[in-house]
């Protein structure tokens, strides 16, 4: 085994937190108009590649009836190391139509809307499971973000209604719901690397990213114009992701419940520039089974496979995106730092703590202010308890081989590195060549370190 500095990687974030005390001061006076065009988000395609349509999209929004509809590819090849070395291009693709029918002007309630999602997955050609990792662990990170776990598949994402009050400080939604409509929203899923795209609440595994539907209901209420509480209550369904429910309004499966409870702060007060600050926890009362304590160890029963189960399991995440400069008086260029973590009950997780740090500089070339650098680095560190687990197996088994089939590997902390620069071809058209990084890929030192080459193209339509 291969001993480290365990030090040495720290650098890029030692690097990343001197850029950002250094940027700090660039912008002071500025007007305090928040955005987050520097943050990673985009301004909404205006000029999208169908136009008007022949007059179809503007007659729909007359009726209230707006849509996105979005073409995304992600194709990555392993340039060296991984656990299987034979070089691969994988390829997957995304179709993504999203709408939103405006019920106001029909019947007078304030904002009320339906919002809804269909996405159709294809050519599920996952780089990550096919050469990156030992498939005899559980994954950590993944090279194409949407790559959907081996299966091709049309789901509806949610279909949800919503409404305000109390003059537009309460909002509320319900339906069948996905987390990403309401919840650790403030970071951007721009990065092809799935451990740098968006916030870090989905790596719990209790809920799902993008396009997988539960049945909840989620509130919302401005405490302040800048501070947001935000709560619900949502299906707890381990099953939700499977293509059985992909358009299923059946809670079979069903665990229990998750409750959700976050609050943001979106401010300029930071040198004038945008930011945004949330922390959140994520309970459940569903039954998850433990990753090393057995049943055997309380009844005195010989049963090492039984693992004893809990009716009660936690998440907390959080995550800071702020803009650090401009360029002359354009606050829609700059740099902008971000950070999201997660914290996990171990007993039932596979990682104790998940930590991305991220520097993004919008508009670097005044000929390209549209365009979009980014670093990012991810720290992960595994759970103790499936740690001693692994351990306790290759003991029982009197397994110290790594090549012997029946051995259980043992995961350490493992990093993912990874830049890009996307081009905005045209207002429609965005292409994003990005080079990946991985140490110890799913954290075993055992599996030769990866070097990725990817691609992501978005096509507006």
């Amino acid at each position: 085994m291969k001993k480290t500095n365990k030090h040495q990687h720290l650098f890029p974030i030692i690097i990343m937190s001197t850029l950002l005390s250094a940027g700090t001061s660039a912008a002071e006076n500025q007007q305090n108009t928040w955005s987050n065009r520097v943050l990673g988000y985009d301004k909404p395609v205006t000029e999208p590649l169908l136009g008007d349509m022949w007059g179809v999209r503007r007659d729909l929004k007359e009726h209230g009836f707006t849509f996105r509809l979005a073409y995304l590819t992600e194709s990555a090849y392993n340039l060296a190391g991984g656990y299987n070395k034979d070089k691969h291009y994988a390829f997957v693709d995304d179709t993504a139509l999203t709408f939103t029918q405006d019920l106001e002007m029909y019947t007078g309630i304030p904002d009320a809307k339906i919002d809804g999602n269909i996405v159709n997955r294809n050519h599920d050609d996952d780089l990550t499971s096919e050469r990156l990792i030992d498939s005899r662990i559980p994954r950590n990170d993944q090279a194409q973000e949407a790559a959907n776990g081996g299966q091709s598949v049309t789901r509806l994402g949610w279909l949800t209604f919503s409404r305000t009050f109390l003059d537009r400080k309460l909002s509320w939604r319900t339906g069948l719901i996905n987390k990403n409509q309401d919840f650790d929203l403030i970071v951007n899923c721009d990065f092809q690397l799935i451990s740098l795209c968006g916030g870090k609440s989905a790596k719990s595994g209790l809920w799902y990213n993008w396009n997988v539907h539960t049945w909840g209901t989620a509130f919302q209420y401005k405490i302040t114009p800048e501070v947001t509480f935000k709560t619900g209550i949502l299906e707890y369904n381990p099953t939700a992701n499977q293509r059985s429910h992909a358009w299923s309004w059946s809670t079979t499966g069903s665990k229990g419940v998750l409750l959700p409870v976050e609050l943001l702060w979106r401010t300029t007060k930071i040198n004038g520039l945008s930011g945004a600050y949330n922390i959140g926890v994520l309970f459940t009362n569903g039954e998850r089974t433990d990753l090393y304590e057995g049943r055997s160890q309380e009844s005195g029963v010989n049963d090492p496979d039984g693992y004893k189960t809990h009716d009660n399991s936690w998440y907390l995440y959080s995550s800071v995106n702020q803009q650090l400069t401009t360029v002359g008086n354009d606050r829609n260029r700059g740099l902008s730092f971000s950070n999201s973590f997660g914290l996990a009950d171990q007993r039932t997780m596979y990682f104790k703590y998940v930590n991305s740090s991220a520097l993004r500089y919008r508009g670097l070339f005044e000929s390209r202010p549209d365009d979009m650098l980014a670093f990012g680095v991810t720290w992960i560190e595994p759970s103790e308890h499936f740690i001693r687990r692994q351990n306790e197996k290759n003991l029982v088994n009197g397994i110290s081989d790594t090549s012997n089939s029946l051995w259980a590997p043992v995961p350490q902390r493992s990093l993912s590195y990874s830049l890009y620069y996307r081009i905005q071809a045209t207002p429609w058209l965005a292409i994003q060549p990005e080079l990946q990084y991985w140490y110890h890929p799913s954290g075993l030192t055992e599996t030769q370190d990866a070097l990725v080459g990817a691609i992501k193209t978005t096509i507006t339509f």
